[in-house]
């Protein structure tokens, strides 16, 4: 059974996911991009080099989004021994994506909570990916992009929550894989400063729309799991 407990194709949902949490993206991790770019000698900035270090950084940070996938996915596995420890994993991973389109539209911020979490492993993480910079190589580019995917986000951590319902490495870890992918335009938008689009990802209409799109999504996956908590009994 996918995560999802429907017969909607999980890895299309999770790059629909990626791709309305652009906003969020830029938000967060906007500033990285454009630092990245800016870090550049001007004398090395044609497109083409830009490009690459551009798509290597993103490559680095799917990579360390896909190991994530599968080490709480590894969990899961452990967890789902039962046909209801399963259904609570989905059940956790619904009410996530709810939380996760509240922080997208920025009703709600509990998931900075979460985050704060993350941010212990972040403080071991930072100087490695200091030490990389400036880059200027596309493997710089990658390794440092595999120490930004493991940035606190609440939005990566309820995917994550998804992955863990899957109680499968390998669809964990392809999982995330697609969700990465999604948010890949928004970060490359950014990167090349294509300041209008960047301002209509982020536009508050934008956001509300990708936030209630969301909460649909999960709410139809609880429509349709409870059903089956219900079915044993």
């Amino acid at each position: 059974m996918d995560p999802t407990g429907l017969g909607l194709p999980p890895l299309l949902a999770a790059f629909v996911f990626g791709l309305l949490g652009g906003a969020h993206c830029i938000g967060m991790c906007g500033g990285i991009m454009s630092a990245l770019t800016f870090a550049v000698p001007p004398s090395m900035r044609s497109p083409a080099r830009l490009s690459g270090l551009l798509l290597g950084y993103n490559l680095g940070r799917i990579a360390s989004y896909m190991t994530a996938g599968a080490l709480v996915a590894s969990l899961g596995t452990v967890i789902a021994l039962s046909p209801a420890a399963r259904l609570g994993l989905q059940l956790f991973a619904a009410v996530m994506l709810i939380l996760m389109a509240f922080y997208i539209a920025n009703w709600w911020k509990g998931l900075l909570r979460v985050e704060a979490v993350g941010r212990r492993l972040w403080r071991h993480l930072e100087p490695i990916g200091k030490r990389l910079m400036p880059v200027v190589k596309v493997p710089q580019a990658i390794g440092l992009g595999a120490v930004w995917g493991w940035l606190p986000c609440g939005l990566v951590y309820s995917m994550l929550a998804w992955g863990l319902a899957t109680a499968d490495p390998l669809r964990g870890a392809l999982l995330m894989g697609a969700f990465g992918l999604g948010t890949l335009p928004a970060l490359l938008v950014t990167g090349f400063a294509a300041r209008q689009l960047g301002t209509l990802i982020r536009h508050r209409a934008t956001r509300t729309l990708a936030a209630v799109s969301i909460i649909a999504f999960a709410l139809w996956q609880l429509a349709v799991l409870l059903p089956h908590g219900t079915s044993g009994h």
